[in-house]
């Protein structure tokens, strides 16, 4: 693996360094737009006509693209180097003046949701305003959480010196950590993947690497926990919020009923699922219970293969050239033009992700590749993000990104083509059980331990309100989750209580997980759909991916015959995984 060339991202389409003077030239453009923009219209939007109304949200839309712009730069910039300290002050810096122009056309998005519902259907009979109907009722959605200009204004301008910083203190932080194990210091990417190690051994000291790392820090992230959970609390009292996690919700576009029907669907399925499978994989290895550290282990039987990463990238793009190959065309751009980032070092992220940035560029993807069939899936993950990104774009920056829901749906769906193309190409009935084994533990894993993180965090949330949480009580809570959701099959130990601190959506986005569950089912529903044939199905499915953000899942899902309001919708993708743990008993 040494010998292959991993890729590396060009942000040459974004900017050229931070130093480079086209971003300078763009700040200096979005601030002027910004105060003309403010002269314009501030006090005016109820009163203005449709057309002139159409034409102030494009130039409101023209500033955004400009700082969403600047913006990607830097994160990205930081996410591949945030050891970097050159990088985050770079960061801090930009985010300080994009925050400091963007405060000027603050009062737009306030000043819309005051206008009366007669006079704006009135301007939306415009086709320049109709055109941005979507984005205007996204925004309006928060209308009764709205408050004062003055207030909304501050809470802006503290942003940058509040949350923000808070989250890049947990960031420099992980990123700054390191984990002896024999003799060399790893990376917290790298010493996540030994934990998926072929040898149990090795497993075990990465584990218990972890566990040492995360717990010499564990007061500081109880602390960058219990002071973000405080921030989100206040402002949602404020904001007159009821629950944590509603804000999430609305901005997901989906109702507080279909989140609590899928949490308590996929609850109600532990038993059936993640209990029965680790109790048939805990057999697999001979014992009555698997040690934490052997839950992601390759099987007995498993060759442990490595994969290339032209492997890698020829397995995806053939999966989503059987599927569709205009699907294949975006995804192979991906890997021509230098959009991915994908080599191993230190200080960079150890997640993955794939962010659209603007749509007058392109996305970029984030990922660490260690040659593992994982990372196989990551690939086809990330780059089912990047095709919806795509297609999505000509949208337009302010219509582009859908909510977390729906944004999982094409990722997790070419996880879905990719895993059924390696599937159909294995004849061997061991190496089928192998991979059939692999899948059921990535979907436990999108399914069953993101519905146990968002118990997680919704006990933490809760609690918080009745005062500051000690590191033995996060600890306590994230046990007692962990153990409910994984079953009577895993053994853990108190080196394990302090893992909850390493997962970074808790801090980045609060009440962000469960929609990877979301889509997950939602996938395992319309890929039946589509393996029974349903007329159109590629492309009635791109059409869904064009549609970007301005349709919501039930205008999305309604072309395929599926409803998540629908009581019976999450059983029936829950089924699906129902079903592969049947066939595994059945083979064994």
């Amino acid at each position: 693996m040494s010998a292959e060339k991993i890729p590396v991202w060009n942000l040459d389409d974004l900017y050229t360094g931070p130093d480079a003077p086209q971003l300078e030239s763009d700040l200096g453009r979005a601030d002027g737009l910004s105060s003309t923009f403010a002269e314009t219209y501030k006090g005016k939007l109820a009163g203005l006509t449709g057309d002139v109304f159409g034409r102030a949200i494009s130039e409101f839309e023209e500033i955004s693209e400009i700082l969403y712009r600047a913006m990607s730069y830097a994160q990205l910039l930081f996410r591949a180097d945030t050891g970097d300290g050159e990088r985050g002050r770079f960061l801090q810096t930009l985010q300080e003046r994009v925050t400091d122009i963007s405060t000027k056309t603050l009062f737009f998005q306030l000043e819309l949701n005051r206008i009366d519902d007669a006079i704006l259907e009135a301007q939306l009979k415009d086709p320049a305003a109709a055109h941005y109907a979507p984005w205007i009722r996204d925004v309006r959605a928060f209308r009764d959480h709205q408050l004062s200009d003055d207030l909304e204004k501050m809470l802006h301008e503290k942003s940058v010196s509040g949350r923000s910083a808070w989250v890049r203190l947990f960031d420099e932080t992980e990123a700054a950590m390191r984990f002896p194990m024999d003799g060399i210091d790893l990376t917290m990417a790298d010493v996540l993947d030994k934990m998926s190690d072929k040898d149990g051994k090795t497993r075990e000291a990465a584990a218990r690497a972890l566990a040492k790392g995360l717990g010499h820090n564990i007061r500081l992230f109880s602390l960058i926990t219990n002071t973000l959970a405080k921030d989100k609390a206040t402002e949602d009292t404020w904001r007159k919020y009821p629950r944590p996690v509603s804000e999430r919700n609305l901005a997901n576009q989906v109702e507080d009923e279909v989140v609590d029907a899928l949490v308590s669907s996929v609850q109600g399925s532990y038993a059936n699922l993640s209990h029965r499978y680790y109790k048939l994989k805990a057999g697999w290895f001979g014992v009555d219970q698997l040690n934490y550290w052997d839950r992601n282990a390759p099987l007995p039987d498993d060759d442990n293969r490595h994969y290339t990463w032209n492997d890698a990238r020829d397995t995806v793009l053939d999966a989503y050239g059987a599927f569709e190959p205009g699907m294949a065309t975006i995804a192979k751009r991906f890997f021509d033009e230098k959009w991915i980032d994908a080599e191993l070092r230190p200080g960079k992220d150890s997640g993955a992700f794939s962010a659209s940035t603007v749509p007058s560029v392109h996305p970029y993807i984030l990922m660490n590749f260690h040659g593992k069939a994982r990372d196989v899936m990551t690939l086809a993950h990330e780059l089912g993000h990047g095709v919806h990104q795509v297609l999505s774009g000509p949208q337009g920056v302010l219509m582009a990104d859908t909510p977390l829901t729906t944004a999982e749906t094409a990722s997790v769906f070419g996880e879905m083509l990719t895993f059924r193309s390696l599937l159909n190409g294995e004849n061997d009935q061991a190496k089928r059980s192998i991979l059939l084994a692999g899948k059921v533990e990535d979907m436990l894993n999108t399914v069953v331990r993101q519905i146990a993180f968002h118990s997680f965090e919704t006990r933490v949330h809760d609690e918080r309100a009745g005062g500051e949480l000690a590191p033995e009580k996060l600890a306590d809570i994230w046990m007692e989750v962990q153990t409910e959701s994984l079953g009577p099959a895993i053994r853990f130990d108190d080196d394990y209580r302090a893992y909850w601190a390493y997962i970074p959506h808790f801090v980045h986005t609060p009440f962000y997980v469960y929609a990877y569950a979301f889509g997950d089912c939602l996938v395992n529903s319309l890929y039946d759909v589509f393996a029974k044939g349903h007329p159109g199905f590629q492309e009635k499915y791109l059409d869904m991916l064009s549609a970007g953000g301005t349709r919501r899942h039930r205008e999305l899902l309604s072309p395929f015959g599926l409803d998540a309001s629908d009581p019976g919708f999450w059983c029936r993708g829950l089924d699906v995984v129902s079903g592969f743990v049947d066939e595994l008993e059945d083979i064994n």
